[in-house]
């Protein structure tokens, strides 16, 4: 691995460990948001506090701007981790990393801001509320590009089971869209020992549950990477009481909008069938809020050469993921890329996702940060003299 910084982590260590133990859900960030813009502060940045926290670090005469994003909340799950830096707040834990990638932007902000090597300016973004895919919305709803115009924008993403320090992401489509579906039906409850006299909500639900499997299966293009799937089912059915309410909620996946649109469409069309079929009333709920996130291909390219640059394993083009991120609303207006850093593949470090006993990596936080300066300083080359 060649020209990682050399900067002492042990400091950026410390920071992580102490975001571990305080973790904060989306949009209650209050601690998490002082820590981040006391450090920019001290590395002597610009920095603007609201929603999310922006710091602002420029180098040189170049008037070039990108964005480097961090997400900062944490998830409602009870950690079972036995390290001395577990969460100390019952039921909320980093299980996604973010704890991490908050460390490795400040660690990079910290390193360019005494060493700059580039001309331009840099825009260092901490996002609330990432994982309800509401943060990056809220900040643009803001005024975050109006008020710091960039050109492109970054986000990086830990990778368990994935090498350590193993680059990975792809031009186009790097992530899934996710949907948000509720499906309610009204019936008529009765007596368990007379199903005939009414209309039971139970068993037209199940149908329901059974046919949405055919969207997938049947109705879309296979290999279209498309998941549909019923996470709940709720009724006020009794021991000896048939149900005459159910609902139904889930999640749907899809690469495209206009895969999208079709499970939109026919998820309505199955409904309102069934329904028909029995003799009830059925609504149907349909709401995106991760929309699909798109990789513009030169800032993807721009990444390669950073992995490159810092000696880091690369896989250009990966098959897109089925996970979904809210970086794709930066995306959608500005040109920009997601890329994956692989955690590594052993002990907690590998353990999947929003497991309650994940924890990032240490040993991730000079590499990512070294790529994270890499990346500046290939897309804002220092001028001469400069």
């Amino acid at each position: 691995m060649r020209e990682v910084l050399t900067h002492d982590y042990s400091d950026l260590q410390a920071l992580r460990k102490s975001l571990h133990r305080q973790p904060e859900l989306g949009f209650h960030e209050t601690r998490t948001k002082a820590t981040v813009a006391t450090f920019l502060r001290e590395c002597g940045l610009e920095v603007y506090e609201s929603v999310g926290v922006v710091g602002i670090l420029r180098a040189g005469s170049g008037n070039r701007a990108i964005g480097l994003r961090a997400d900062m909340d944490a998830l409602p799950i009870l950690e079972t981790s036995t390290h001395g830096y577990a969460s100390q707040t019952p039921g909320v834990m980093h299980a996604c990393g973010h704890d991490g990638h908050m460390t490795m932007l400040l660690g990079a902000a910290q390193a360019l801001a005494a060493d700059p090597g580039f001309s331009g300016t840099v825009v260092f973004i901490f996002q609330p509320n990432e994982e309800h895919g509401l943060g990056a919305q809220a900040m643009l709803e803001e005024g975050l590009l109006d008020r710091f115009p960039i050109e492109e924008i970054y986000a990086i993403h830990n990778l368990p089971g994935a090498p350590l320090g193993q680059v990975s992401t792809r031009p186009g489509l790097i992530c899934s869209s996710e949907s948000l579906f509720e499906i309610t039906i009204t019936g008529q409850g009765g007596h368990a020992s007379m199903p005939q006299a009414g209309r039971d909500a139970i068993t037209i639900g199940s149908e329901i549950v059974q046919a949405l499997q055919t969207i997938v299966a049947r109705k879309l293009a296979p290999g279209a990477g498309a998941v549909v799937s019923v996470t709940e089912f709720l009724t006020d059915g009794q021991r000896n009481v048939l149900p005459g309410h159910a609902t139904l909620k889930g999640d749907a996946r899809a690469r495209s909008p206009e895969d999208r649109d079709q499970i939109e469409a026919f998820m309505r069309q199955i409904a309102a069938g069934i329904a028909a079929a029995h003799g009830v009333d059925v609504a149907v709920e349909f709401r995106t809020e991760f929309i699909e996130t798109i990789n513009a291909p030169g800032p993807t390219k721009a990444v390669v050469r950073a992995a490159q640059a810092v000696g880091l394993d690369r896989i250009p083009d990966r098959m897109p993921m089925s996970f979904s991120e809210d970086f794709a609303h930066f995306t959608a207006v500005v040109p920009g890329c997601f890329l994956l850093l692989g955690n590594g593949e052993d002990g907690p470090h590998g353990q999947p996702l929003h497991s309650s006993d994940y924890d990032f990596n240490d040993a991730l936080l000079p590499i990512g940060a070294s790529l994270w300066a890499a990346l500046v300083r290939d897309r804002l080359p220092a001028k001469d003299g400069s």
